[in-house]
């Protein structure tokens, strides 16, 4: 028989034997090292919130734009679209005589002509002056105008040739078609001849010359019973002879003709006229 085990005194509980495991060391040994990297590793004050807002720029992947300077004004351009729709209802206002440049004098205005269908040269002075404007202005022009709309009368021929420098224009065009026989085609540009100051002696000549190519350049042919190459040096004109700026007369067509009646009565002829004397007025200008 083994020999017997000593007893336990009463009430003492049994001790088991401490066993230690690879695994139970390892455990231990992980822990202590936590417990002494916390212990080691400083302490980092807590985040303040604020309230107001970053004045750090956050980086973009495009360089920031830098605001351009204001492009300057481009010159402005004096259209005279002629006569008036209301000339008609008050011929007295019209027959007033005006100074017509020259030392003589010159009705006021006339009613102007009109194709055989009756379509007036006024309302198509009027349509061609805001598709020219709209052209000009496009390319960055400042148009002004010597009248407001088609229904009133006037102004007179004097003041629409002095017009132009109260605009502080750098050019000014006159919008006119013929009313001559009906065997008569073509434009002709008319200017102030002889000149009668500066900006008559040579510029005038100089912009009715760009607009008489431009026209051609459009496919508008010379006019066969006035003036000479397309060009009409005039005396008796009081707009162009009251002119202080650069200042020229297109007559675009003549309207009794009846193939060119059908031109400026179209909104595509008026287009292929407008789409001309702008390219004519920007040539003189050279913008």
């Amino acid at each position: 028989m083994p020999p017997r085990r000593p007893s336990r005194p009463a009430g003492t509980a049994r001790r088991r034997p401490l066993i230690r495991t690879a695994g139970t060391v390892l455990a231990g040994a992980l822990l202590c090292a936590a417990c002494a990297g916390a212990a080691q590793a400083p302490t980092r004050p807590a985040p303040v919130a604020s309230t107001a807002a970053s004045t750090v720029a956050v980086p973009t992947s495009a360089p920031a734009s830098v605001p351009r300077p204001p492009a300057s004004p481009g010159p402005v351009v004096l259209l005279d679209p002629g006569h008036n729709g209301g000339n008609a209802s008050d011929t007295s206002a019209i027959n007033r005589q005006v100074p017509d440049g020259r030392g003589g004098k010159k009705a006021c205005n006339t009613t102007g002509t009109s194709t055989d269908a009756g379509y007036a040269e006024h309302a198509f002075t009027w349509d061609l002056a805001q598709r020219v404007k709209a052209q000009l202005e496009a390319a960055g022009f400042r148009v002004a105008l010597t009248r407001p709309d088609d229904k009133g009368v006037g102004p007179c021929v004097d003041e629409r040739g002095a017009a132009g420098a109260r605009a502080g224009a750098a050019a000014a065009v006159s919008l006119h078609a013929d009313g001559a026989a009906a065997s008569g085609r073509g434009f002709h540009v008319a200017y102030s001849s002889p000149p009668l100051n500066a900006a008559q002696s040579g510029p005038a000549r100089t912009l009715a010359t760009s607009l008489r190519d431009a026209m051609q350049a459009g496919n508008f042919a010379p006019a066969n019973y006035i003036g000479k190459d397309g060009l009409d040096g005039r005396d008796d004109l009081t707009g162009l002879n009251a002119a202080t700026v650069p200042t020229a007369l297109v007559e675009c067509a003549n309207m009794r003709n009846a193939a060119e009646a059908g031109l400026v009565s179209s909104p595509e002829g008026r287009d292929r006229y407008a789409r001309a004397i702008t390219a004519g007025i920007r040539a003189f200008l050279h913008r």
